[in-house]
This record gives C-alpha cells, structure tokens and sequence, in this order.
C-alpha cells in the first residue's frame, strides 16, 4: 500500500466531522499484501504525523484541546491500523482496522459531546454509542462473510480434487483391465504404463 493511499484511508476515514456519523471504510482494492519495509515505514510515518498532530493541539485549550487530541489519536490509531490490514491481509486484520477507524470515530464524537450539556448531550453520547455498536457490528458480519466465502472455496476445492482423484482412479481400473487381454512382457508393460499415467504405485 502506497504512503498516498494510507494518507487516503486516513482522510476519509478521520474527517470525523460529524458527531457520531458512521464513517465508511475503504478497504484495499487488491489482495497483495503490504511488503514488511512498507509496513514498517508505514507506522514510522503514522508516528511522526501523530506527534506533529498532537503538538498542533498544544495551541488550544479546554474541550477544544481534547477534541483535537482525540482526532490526533484516532489518526494515528487508524493508519497504525489501515497498514497492519494491508500487510497481514487478513479478515481479521481488517475488521481490526474497521473497528479501529469506528472507535477513533466514537471517542471523537464523545469530546464533541462534552460542549454540549443535560439531555442533548445525554443523547449526543448515546448517538456516538450507537455509532460505535453499529460499526463493530458491521465490520464483524463482513469478515464472517469473507470467512465463509474462502471456507467455501475451500470445501469446493476439496470436492473437486477428491473427484478428480476418482476420476483417475476409474479411468486407470479401465486401463489395467485393458492390460488383461496381453500376457507377458507385454502385459507387464502396459499395466507400468497404466500405473505411470494415472499415478498408481
């Protein structure tokens, strides 16, 4: 994965403008795993990038300081996230990753709440709540669809194999009675042919 396409990720991910909205995660659009020097380079970067977010904060006070920390967090927690996701190129690695981006999401929408007070902000937390929930919800079904998707292929990968194995089997039980009209040498040789060709011992 591409530093842009981290920078991307990370972008649209933590825009997290709005209250609780869900964000919707962009997962990569091809299955080759991140390199081990990409990924590495990758944190180093998410690292740097959070400390001069962090350090941007220092410049504001009250709830304002704390949202922008929860944003600088998120964002590193995101990236950090998004690059473990393209290089272990798991299911798992990426509902990780979506779970990552929703909670960096929900403790956002949470400092945002604290502006607000008594039952609006009762209910702006419950929102954020919700949004979290939801998030982990969503990234969890997805990776179970994936996991039954590649158990699938699997068991019909398996079935095939176990078919073409009887298919050889057959077509070498049809040789060998071939063989049973030969005597002799000639007979020895094809049934070695036969056990040649259809893989028999």
């Amino acid at each position: 994965m591409s530093k842009l396409m981290i920078a991307l990720f990370v972008s649209a991910g933590l825009g997290i403008a709005g209250g609780a909205a869900a964000q919707t995660y962009a997962p990569r659009s091809d299955s080759t795993p991140m390199s081990k020097d990409s990924y590495t380079m990758a944190k180093k970067n998410a690292d740097a990038q959070y400390k001069m977010d962090r350090d941007a904060c220092s410049s504001q006070s009250g709830n304002a300081k704390d949202i922008c920390l929860a944003q600088a967090k998120g964002k590193d927690n995101v990236a950090k996230a998004d690059a473990e996701a393209a290089y272990e190129n798991t299911p798992k690695a990426r509902e990780s990753a979506r779970v990552a981006l929703t909670q960096a999401n929900y403790d956002v929408a949470v400092e945002k709440c604290d502006d607000l007070a008594g039952n609006p902000k009762d209910v702006c937390v419950k929102e954020a709540k919700a949004g979290l929930v939801k998030g982990k919800a969503d990234a969890k079904v997805d990776r179970v669809a994936t996991d039954t998707r590649h158990d699938a292929a699997t068991k019909q990968a398996d079935a095939r194999n176990e078919a073409n194995a009887d298919k050889r089997d057959a077509d070498y039980k049809v040789a060998a009675e071939k063989c049973d009209a030969l005597a002799g040498p000639a007979k020895d040789s094809c049934v070695s042919n036969a056990k040649a060709q259809y893989g028999k011992s």
